[in-house]
């Protein structure tokens, strides 16, 4: 479905009630955007920036249960996510594929220890399960990690989980609640919302691109804003002050997790590695991903709420220092590629703890005038977290109950395969590979063979500004292409073409000069 923007917004600009306006263009809002159009529902969703601008374009790229919380004793979360996890890797196979996991031990009891956590995580998994967890010796171990300290290794433990690209999985959501009727905008800011009776009736937005506002009505809005929920909400108790509204409690205690890209050599495996218990007590990844290594992930809280957050020094310090106890070759600063930062909404806490204890869960509560707010949660657990907001939207009686279970066996756009579908069977690239059924439409357009860089072609670009709403060289470069989290320098270099294709097919500022300071700033190193 093409999504030429002055389509777009003609549409919004027509005078309509909608049934439910999402504020918000992440993993959440686009998940409640697309169950409510699948249920028939007309739905509308804004977004200040672009899709999956914030927290959903940096992840740690897995699609996961939660081994972290089977620690804590979570139980019901991580039974959740096992479920969700099988959901998304069937809904979604060009963008979310099956990885092993080696845990390695330098001491006796680690192995047992994991191994008898990670046998658990199965047997919570039952049929949804990826594979068996398996005990490995040492030399099994280093086999299947090369570059893993040899020095003392007892052996290891290998289990499996999910791996995806959760920028593009954005995009599919996006695309996906397009073909069933909803009208998904980026660039179009909410600037009020409107009431009627003491209760919201609809919103006002700005058009980031032209300025044009809008007045919108709606029967329920829901505020989806990630780590940015409580600006709204404080913008609805406002709109009660007069009548005795009291300032909002916050909802999110953000978390900084910061993530480093270095070159795939440094593992040399097509395995993760992953550290339960660093010295801190923190997890540690190294993953494999787009041919390069991910190490992270950081957990740090940040009180302010900067759209692009830098490192702290002793993030990079701690990433570095512990990847160096478990490689044999330790990165350094000059070996970084990309870093890049994320802010977890975190369900805040009374009583201070480190973010580290608090919750992973989601929450979904309604203001007094009926505005619906959820925050929390995680990728993995995205379409359970729908249902629960569309299912407090009826108990409120803002929405018409309707059947759930829309969504479980809802494939994606580009999904059109079998269950059986492999990029590799069918002669696919890794970049054709994230179109999946789409890719022969990708290869018909100009430029197919034109390759800017590796996995990145003229025709990708065009194909973004045709039917994946990109308008900007940030949003191809960062999340149509993932080459700014993969490689800044490469990606700025690559910005000036990519202006001018994007140029060509939109007739829009393409902010090239913007991109290239952004690109700079993934390289700031602390």
């Amino acid at each position: 479905m093409p999504t030429r923007r002055a389509d777009l917004m003609a549409r919004l600009a027509v005078d309509r009630v909608y049934d439910l306006v999402v504020v918000g263009g992440g993993a959440t809002g686009l998940g409640v955007a697309l169950d409510a159009a699948a249920r028939g529902l007309s739905v509308l969703l804004l977004e200040s920036h672009d899709f999956a601008k914030g927290t959903s374009s940096r992840a740690t790229k897995l699609v996961h249960g939660g081994v972290r919380y089977l620690a804590q004793g979570n139980i019901s979360l991580v039974r959740e996510a096992l479920h969700e996890r099988s959901t998304l890797l069937r809904n979604a196979p060009h963008l979310a594929q099956s990885l092993a996991f080696v845990v390695p031990s330098y001491r006796w009891w680690e192995a047992p220890f994991y191994g008898i956590g990670l046998t658990l995580y199965d047997l919570l998994a039952g049929k949804a399960g990826l594979g068996k967890t398996r005990f490995l010796g040492a030399e099994a171990t280093a086999k299947a990690l090369p570059n893993v300290r040899r020095e003392g290794l007892k052996g290891g433990v290998q289990y499996w989980d999910g791996q995806f690209n959760d920028a593009r999985l954005a995009l599919a959501l996006t695309r996906t609640a397009a073909t069933r009727g909803a009208l998904l905008v980026n660039y179009c800011a909410v600037t009020g919302l409107l009431y009627e009776g003491g209760k919201i009736s609809g919103l006002q937005a700005r058009d980031s691109i032209s300025g044009q506002t809008y007045r919108i009505g709606s029967r329920c809005v829901v505020n989806a804003c990630g780590v940015w929920v409580d600006a709204l909400r404080a913008m609805d108790s406002a709109a009660h002050s007069a009548g005795g509204g009291r300032a909002i409690q916050p909802l999110v205690a953000p978390s900084q997790g910061v993530h480093i890209v270095v070159e795939r050599s440094f593992l040399d495996s097509d395995r993760a590695l992953m550290v339960p218990k660093t010295s801190d007590g923190r997890v540690l990844f190294a993953v494999p991903w787009l041919g390069r290594l991910i190490l992270g992930t950081t957990d740090t809280p940040r009180h302010d709420l900067a759209r692009e957050p830098l490192p702290f020094a002793d993030e990079v310090d701690f990433i570095l220092r512990e990847s160096g106890r478990y490689l044999l070759r330790a990165p350094g600063r000059d070996d970084i590629k990309s870093i890049w930062v994320g802010l977890r909404p975190l369900l805040k806490s009374q009583h201070g703890e480190s973010t580290k204890a608090l919750s992973r869960e989601h929450t979904v509560i309604a203001s007094r005038s009926g505005l619906v707010t959820v925050t929390g949660g995680k990728w993995t657990t995205y379409r359970a977290m729908a249902e629960d907001v569309l299912e407090t939207c009826a108990d409120k009686g803002l929405l018409e109950r309707r059947p759930a279970g829309q969504t479980v066996d809802l494939r994606l756009v580009g999904a059109q395969f079998g269950p059986e579908f492999s990029p590799v069977s069918i002669g696919m690239s890794e970049g054709a590979h994230s179109y999946g059924s789409e890719a022969a439409l990708l290869q018909a357009l100009p430029g197919a063979y034109v390759w800017l860089a590796d996995g990145l072609s003229e025709a990708m670009v065009r194909f973004a500004a045709r039917y994946e709403y990109a308008l900007t060289v940030e949003d191809m470069l960062a999340r149509r292409s993932r080459m700014l989290f993969l490689d800044a320098r490469l990606a700025a270099q690559l910005a000036p073409r990519v202006a001018e294709i994007l140029l060509e097919e939109t007739g829009l500022d393409p902010q090239e000069r913007e991109f290239t300071q952004l690109a700079a700033q993934y390289l700031q190193i602390p």
